[in-house]
């Protein structure tokens, strides 16, 4: 096969990020970048953030939708998503036993209920964008094609986890072998004891914290629940994982993360609270705020 390669560019690329991209091309892949409307992109992750509960959504849309545009574009008709996320980490089952999904399921499995226009409306409503900043043609890259006309050109997406088991250890093995990939060269990431997952963009750290937030479940949990699952660790060695990183911070982007949302860091942490309240897994004690529950 000679597959051609997209690749959604992060908020902003870490260093080692970059470096791990760059040996995968020189390993011997095509890849196209695309890179958002930078004044665009901002405004949508510093929305998303105060009514969403998440900056990196706007990534999640493009991530979603980059391949169609280029498969479109150069009439590939198969495209291949790396694993099934719902599956993988948890949530729905509906495709459980299906290769690929449906295009309409999108906005209700995975932007809460909202698309890319509805968050932008709400941006307008708030005095965020201006009209001529959220024209159709702007927005277009933050959604897939209709589902008529990817209907029409053929347009097929199977995740590849449907026919390999998705192991990330293994999947990390594979591509330190086959692509020259580094793990994270800073140590551990914060809020977890891997080093491999997810290093490549400064907006990652924040998400998961927001993720923890919610639901009382952060990064550390997150892989965890995995490696427990595939049996490379026990449920013991798990849980005291997450006691020991699941509530940290992640510092190490944090003035960036100011900088880049536009927000001071009283509002962030209003936010933070605003979660933190609309959740049932945190309460106020001594007027610091406590998990209901942790995991034992």
């Amino acid at each position: 096969m000679n597959p051609l390669c997209v690749t959604w560019a992060p908020f902003v690329w870490t260093d080692i990020g970059w470096v791990n991209l760059q040996n995968f091309v020189q390993s011997g892949f095509y890849n196209i970048i695309g890179q958002p409307d930078g004044i665009l992109h901002r405004k949508l992750s510093r929305l998303a953030f105060e009514v969403k509960g998440d900056a990196w959504e706007p990534f999640a849309f493009g991530q979603k939708s980059w391949a169609y545009h280029i498969a479109e574009k150069f009439g590939i008709k198969l495209i291949f998503y790396g694993e099934n996320g719902d599956l993988e980490y948890g949530g729905s089952t509906k495709y459980k036993h299906s290769p690929k999904e449906s295009l309409e399921d999108w906005a209700k499995h995975y932007y809460k209920g909202g698309d890319i226009d509805e968050l932008a409306k709400v941006g307008l409503d708030k005095g965020i964008f201006k009209k001529e900043e959220i024209l159709p043609d702007k927005l277009n890259w933050y959604k897939p094609p209709a589902p008529e006309k990817v209907e029409r050109l053929g347009l097929e997406m199977h995740w590849y986890s449907y026919y390999t088991k998705w192991t990330p250890q293994e999947n990390y093995y594979y591509v330190v072998k086959n692509t020259g990939f580094i793990p994270n060269d800073m140590g551990r990431t914060e809020s977890t004891y891997t080093k491999y997952v997810s290093i490549d963009d400064k907006m990652d750290g924040l998400h998961f914290y927001l993720g923890y937030m919610k639901f009382g479940l952060g990064r550390c949990s997150r892989d965890a629940q995995q490696d427990i699952r595939r049996h490379h660790i026990t449920r013991e060695e798990g849980v005291a994982l997450v006691h020991r990183y699941d509530h940290e911070f992640p510092k190490r982007y944090f003035p960036w993360m100011l900088e880049y949302l536009g927000i001071e860091e009283d509002f962030f942490w209003e936010v933070m609270d605003f979660y933190r309240e609309q959740s049932n897994v945190w309460e106020r004690e001594n007027g610091q705020w406590k998990l209901t529950h942790i995991v034992s």
